[in-house]
């Protein structure tokens, strides 16, 4: 029984985690604009009308669960557009650094203080918003998420 309590009490705050982390979040509406410098030093401007549904990734390099996710996200990337960005990870050499040892090849918009993690109001990593066609975000959500799942909001999205 007391086994049961610590496991329940695990999951309550997992889940109140969770819902600080997702609170400020933008969950709706026009996404605001991406630019910067991507981790090959190329100049990036927002994700524009699409021809189906996009992810954004927000990740961290210091962050346990979103390196759980880079496979599904680099097996995403084959069938849908998107644009990771490595936030508060550091500079460009960092990130290159940190994505080759890891083996995660997509392409990455850096952010290293944070700033385009405030305009989508995200207070956690991993941070996930699907937009659709228009540019419009459909889903927001925090925390590990299964393939199965964010493809299933990307074909809702393109709906």
């Amino acid at each position: 029984m007391k086994s049961l309590l610590s496991w329940i009490a695990v999951l309550v705050m997992v889940f109140a985690i969770q819902l600080y982390a997702s609170s400020g979040m933008i969950d709706g509406g026009k996404a605001p604009e991406l630019q910067g410098l991507l981790v090959n030093g190329k100049p990036f401007a927002r994700l524009d009308t699409l021809p189906k549904p996009a992810l954004i990734y927000f990740w961290a390099s210091w962050c346990g669960i979103c390196r759980a996710m880079q496979s599904t996200v680099t097996e995403l990337a084959r069938d849908f557009p998107l644009i990771t960005v490595a936030t508060q990870s550091g500079d460009g050499a960092n990130v290159r650094e940190y994505m080759a040892v890891h083996q995660f090849e997509v392409q990455t918009l850096l952010d290293p203080e944070g700033g385009l993690g405030k305009t989508y109001g995200i207070r956690g990593v991993p941070a996930l918003f699907i937009v659709d066609r228009l540019d419009n975000i459909r889903f927001a959500t925090t925390g590990y998420t299964s393939a199965l799942g964010l493809r299933l909001r990307l074909w809702l999205a393109g709906r």
